[in-house]
């Protein structure tokens, strides 16, 4: 490679430049310099002696007069357009150019050889010189780098100074789509890929893409783990795209362009790296399901809003043209299976337009199942077809049957979440979803799917996958989460803001509500629990569909949405409420009719939006805000008419036609079960949530969000349904009418928060080194274990600190200040980190602890307080709350779960009444031996036996007290008794808490120490000698049964490492018979005794039984298990 001429000292674009070249060569790309390259003018833009070499070695039988000819072809191209040639040549790129020779035969001239990579010619060109024409005078341009491939320019790649701040991957994407395509649209003809790239940003499109749909490609190979690290970027695109044969393959399969007769479109997609990825593991999982005739293709996880209609597109193509020499599949015929119209209606807009791409012959959206019946009888191969799944609902009176039986039809279900078994409760469908359905669904949808299609292979598609999904289409072929979508900046971010509307509480209850809550997150509670009990708990339609609280909500959604907008002008930003249920919807409605009837005045756009004539004659009069919902056939008078009568789906299409015009006047939807999945409208950016959701639902529901548009940075999420405690406790407004944003005071007073909790977290970790998570470049392993110690850190302190709370200082654990600190932290950055006043390390610093944090959380959580734990103990509150009574908790539930924690003692030394202290220890100390059972079965049953055995005396005490007794003797006497039970409970956990401990001066793991047990405890019972008790530092140990329980715990070991062990039988029995023969070769018992071997065994199965379940948290280790745990920190969506 040449090397630069002159170098000044300083980093220049111009050694980018090479470097990147650097990396083609690598790739086995020849480097030449555009002044080497052969060219009869500056205008020309192919490398003839490249083209004409490859076409005379591949096609001997062609005279040199032919291949000059088919070269004058291919450089003299044109068409109607610039796009229109583009597309031609692509076509021709791909599939060859059709060519008469002088024989007068015929025939196809391939321009590329993707069969054979190294028959082609691979060449990076840098510098090469463009001439054009502008008004009469010459000009030229200079592509930094031009990938050719026999002599013909397919990749232009623009490259940025990484040096420069100045210097944008912006500035490459202007100059190939605006300078280049306006000055040398010539070389852009032949060139359907690009590449941009400053050294920290590579990114990968076509000539046509907008910038925004530049993504980068962070996988070289399946498997690989998905690169995040910005530097990684320009390598990981190098081999993953650039590498001869990886360059070949999505150049002709993952390159898509609509049907010509639609170029005057100018669309032009290359594939993402999770559709290239997921589009071949795909493929390949059909082909081994129609071979081995399993029906089951696979399932992709794909985010919502990722892209999966294109990725069925190229699975199509792969399975239409890659699959030729597989007799079973042939030429396919593909179904697509939605279960919605409005997916419908996206699967046709771009498949009916695909035909050429696809391959496949017809592709048509079927109206019943009577013309698919007839269509796939009329055809042995190909065919693409859509239809909803409510043509597969088997009635009582349209029983469905069989519909073909051939084994090449590929059924592609899209949201396949939806799918349900037979074993599954049955699907049930709105009347409005299919005008023939009038009665319930008979069948489960998959099961009457197999009947229709006996031999086909099925294949889900979902953004939500639910157990049952992978049961119906096989197991998990590849996934492509959320976070690793917005990430890539496919999607944007999601925030989500709660707010409750606080009238539905009097002050007293709703704080009590709240604490309640924010116990539970303190004492371990995910918040996927806490969220899911919040929105249980406000579901109630009492509380819902309350009147003022209505009122407080139209006011408040109404102030918001006006003052975001307000913000950002120029922006177009729609909004969705999504409500519980139907009349309250229109309840709501209402209430913004009266408040703000400005909002029912219609008209074709808002005043405030620049709009053109042509764009206004696009435009329907409508409201700014409407309700979008069916009917009931027993909705009252006023609601039945607002929402069309029987003109219901007429009103909902021409209003969904409405929302998704940017510029209409239609702004705000308020819903409930419709537009809520599978709906796009790229800006919609604000969605108040006030409907209890669920796993896929909710996931399917704020995704609604988080498409791209020009301008929106994020989406956001502001829900009503529950109570929590609010991030910004100190600046909000608790119970007034109206919620208020962040004000730069309360951005002020967060940072000098946030400052202050960051630097009592770096005092606490004085003595542990935190800067390697501050250094950009570490290794994210090394990083990983770093922040495995960094959790140990805080695990084996024993000090304890002084915590200041709502009930004055506190002594808590190292790890509870730690946490608690975190949170505080957390509060105040989720406000001032979004308005850049925090400086990088700052920054780093919060993500350090807060990553601490939660691996610390996901190592130690303490709850068992789970939804319905919460649901429970909320549900009083709030009917207590409606009805205005005010009742006194004794013991705040979540204090429970950590019972051998200092604080955890304090705090139930506050409650003052015996009989509850005395039930509440009972009730934890019942909780504490069933987990302690799951490992140590011995030890459990000791100490479930002391516990019955001390409540038995008590209720035995209680019976003898004399019956004459009364008034102040008896209830002494009734307080004496409970205060030795409560004496007994408590020495009870002392011992419990000492036995769990033990294994320590044992020298064995906690788990080890189960097993030891059970040996000492079967030796003892069955009165046998083994090994040597011997004291040592106050603890009797017994040498071989310590070394026994270790062999026995090391081939658990061994075994647990497959990923299937507790389900594979095989792996199981083999663990069991390897402990018998460790046994019998230690000697143990000295005679054979299948007793002890059962007794032994049975404590195997229940550590087997409970591994996967068993918190650790309750117990104390000194293994390096905890290092094996993966960190998460679960919070919900930051607000801005």
């Amino acid at each position: 490679m040449a090397r630069l001429k002159e170098y000044n000292g300083h980093y220049c674009e111009s050694e980018y430049e090479y470097a990147f070249i650097g990396f083609l060569e690598k790739e086995n790309w020849i480097y030449t310099s555009g002044n080497d390259i052969s060219r009869v003018t500056k205008k020309d833009v192919l490398i003839g002696d490249d083209f004409k070499g490859f076409l005379s070695k591949t096609n001997a039988d062609l005279l040199e007069d032919e291949v000059n000819q088919i070269y004058d072809n291919i450089r003299l191209v044109g068409s109607e357009s610039d796009f229109a040639t583009l597309h031609k040549v692509y076509g021709w790129l791909v599939d060859g150019i059709q060519f008469t020779p002088q024989n007068g035969l015929a025939k196809m001239v391939k321009l590329i050889d993707f069969d054979n990579t190294d028959n082609n010619i691979f060449r990076v060109v840098n510098q090469l010189t463009v001439e054009y024409t502008n008004n009469g005078q010459k000009e030229n341009r200079r592509p930094d780098v031009v990938l050719y491939i026999n002599g013909i320019p397919l990749c232009i790649i623009e490259l940025k100074n990484p040096a420069d701040a100045r210097a944008t991957v912006y500035d490459a994407w202007e100059q190939i789509n605006i300078r280049y395509w306006r000055d040398i649209p010539h070389l852009l003809h032949y060139c359907p890929l690009a590449c941009i790239s400053d050294g920290v940003k590579t990114r990968l499109g076509t000539v046509r893409t907008p910038y925004e749909h530049f993504y980068a490609w962070r996988r070289v190979n399946d498997g690989d783990k998905v690169s995040t690290l910005p530097f990684e970027e320009t390598e990981t695109m190098i081999k993953g795209v650039y590498a001869p044969t990886r360059f070949l393959e999505i150049f002709r399969d993952y390159i898509y362009f609509q049907d010509s007769i639609y170029d005057s479109d100018e669309v032009e997609i290359v594939c993402r790296y999770p559709q290239f990825f997921a589009s071949k593991l795909l493929k390949q999982s059909i082909v081994n399901s129609v071979v081995t005739k399993s029906g089951k293709g696979g399932t992709y996880f794909g985010a919502t809003g990722c892209g999966k209609t294109y990725t069925m597109a190229f699975l199509a193509r792969q399975l239409a043209l890659r699959c030729t020499d597989i007799p079973e599949i042939g030429s396919p015929t593909i179904i697509l299976i939605v279960d919605r119209e409005e997916l419908q209606k996206q699967g046709a807009k771009l498949f009916t337009k695909s035909k050429e791409f696809l391959n496949l012959g017809e592709v048509s959206v079927v109206p019943n199942r009577k013309i698919l019946r007839e269509e796939l009888g009329a055809r042995q191969s190909g065919g693409f077809y859509i239809c909803t799944i409510q043509k597969f609902c088997d009635r009582e009176d349209d029983k469905i049957g069989l519909i073909n039986d051939r084994q090449n039809i590929i059924c592609f279900s899209d949201e396949a979440h939806r799918t349900q078994l037979e074993h599954s409760k049955k699907i049930q469908f709105s009347k409005d979803a299919d005008e023939n359905m009038k009665a319930m669904v008979s069948k489960p949808y998959a099961k009457v799917l197999k009947e229709a299609f006996p031999q086909a292979t099925f294949v889900g598609f979902t953004g939500t996958p639910i157990a049952e999904t992978y049961q119906t289409f096989g197991e998990e072929i590849d996934r492509y989460t959320m976070d690793q979508a917005v990430a890539d900046g496919l999607t944007v971010s999601i925030k989500y803001h709660p707010r409750i509307a606080k009238v539905l509480l009097d002050n007293t209850k709703a704080k009590q509500i709240e604490d309640y809550y924010k116990k539970c997150a303190d004492d371990g509670a995910t918040e996927e629990d806490i969220e899911a009990s919040k929105r249980a708990m406000s579901s109630m339609e009492i509380i819902l569909g309350e009147p003022l609280r209505l009122e407080r909500l139209a006011t408040d959604i109404h102030d918001h949405y006006v003052s975001a907008c307000a913000a950002d002008p120029d922006r177009i930003q729609k909004a969705m409420i999504v409500c519980s249920n139907r009349k309250i919807a229109y309840s709501l409605l209402l209430k913004f009719k009266d408040k703000y009837p400005e909002w029912f005045e219609e008209k074709k756009s808002p005043d405030n939006v620049p709009i053109t004539d042509e764009e206004l004659k696009e435009l329907k009069p409508q409201p700014f805000i409407a309700m979008v919902s069916s009917v009931g056939s027993n909705d009252e008078e006023d609601m039945y008419n607002y929402l069309g009568g029987v003109r219901n789906d007429k009103r909902s299409e021409e209003l969904d036609a409405a929302f998704k015009q940017n510029k209409s006047n239609f702004c705000i939807a308020i819903v409930v079960d419709m537009w809520i999945t599978g709906f796009d409208v790229p800006s919609l950016t604000y969605l108040y949530n006030d409907k209890p959701l669920k796993k896929h639902l909710l996931i399917q529901t704020i995704s609604r969000v988080n498409r791209k548009y020009p301008g929106k940075d994020y989406g956001m999420i502001i829900d009503y349904i529950g109570i929590r405690d609010n991030m910004r406790e100190a600046m909000k407004v608790y119970g007034g009418d109206t919620s208020v944003a962040p004000t730069e005071d309360d951005v002020e007073q967060a940072t000098v928060a946030f400052r202050e909790e960051i630097e009592v977290l770096k005092n606490l970790f004085i003595g542990y080194n935190l800067t390697p998570f501050l250094n950009p470049n570490c290794d994210p392993v090394e990083r990983y274990k770093l922040l495995a110690k960094a959790a140990e850190y805080v695990f084996v302190s024993t000090e304890e600190l002084q915590s200041e709370g709502n009930k004055g200082t506190q002594t808590v654990s190292f790890k509870t200040y730690f946490l608690k600190t975190v949170k505080r932290m957390r509060t105040a950055y989720d406000i001032c980190q979004p308005s850049g006043v925090l400086n990088e390390q700052e920054s780093a610093l919060a993500q350090c602890f807060m990553a601490i944090a939660g691996f610390v959380r996901k190592m130690s959580g303490t709850s068992e307080v789970d939804t319905d734990t919460m649901n429970r103990a909320v549900s009083k509150m709030v009917e207590e709350a409606l009805k205005y009574n005010q009742v006194e908790s004794v013991l705040e539930a979540g204090e429970e779960e950590d019972i051998f924690s200092p604080e955890y003692f304090e705090k139930l030394s506050d409650v003052k009444m015996p009989a509850t202290k005395l039930e509440i220890l009972v009730k934890m100390l019942r909780k504490q031996i069933k987990e302690y059972a799951k490992v140590n079965q011995v030890a459990a049953k000791t100490f479930q036996e002391m516990l019955e055995a001390t409540i038995a005396l008590y209720h035995e005490r209680r019976k003898h007290l004399a019956a004459e007794e009364a008034g102040e003797a008896q209830e002494q006497a009734s307080e004496d008794i409970i205060k030795i039970a409560t004496k007994q409970a408590l020495d009870i956990l002392k011992q419990m808490k000492e036995n769990k401990e033990s294994f320590r001066k044992l020298g064995l793991t906690f788990e080890e120490k189960a097993f030891y047990d059970i040996l000492i405890s079967l030796r003892d019972t069955y009165n046998f000698e083994y090994g040597t008790d011997k004291e040592i530092g106050g603890v009797v140990i017994n040498d071989k049964c310590q070394s026994l329980a270790k062999k026995v715990k090391e081939i658990i070991d061994t075994q647990s490492s497959f990923s299937d062990w507790l389900n594979n039988q095989n792996v199981r029995n083999k663990l069991k018979l390897d402990i018998k023969i460790c046994l019998v070769k230690n000697g143990y018992p000295p005679q054979y005794s299948p007793e002890v071997f059962t007794k032994v065994m049975e404590q195997v199965e229940n550590f087997e039984e409970h591994s996967s379940e068993v918190d650790y948290s309750y117990y104390p280790s000194n293994t390096e298990a905890y290092k094996m745990m993966v960190a998460e920190d679960k919070t919900p969506y930051n607000t801005k």
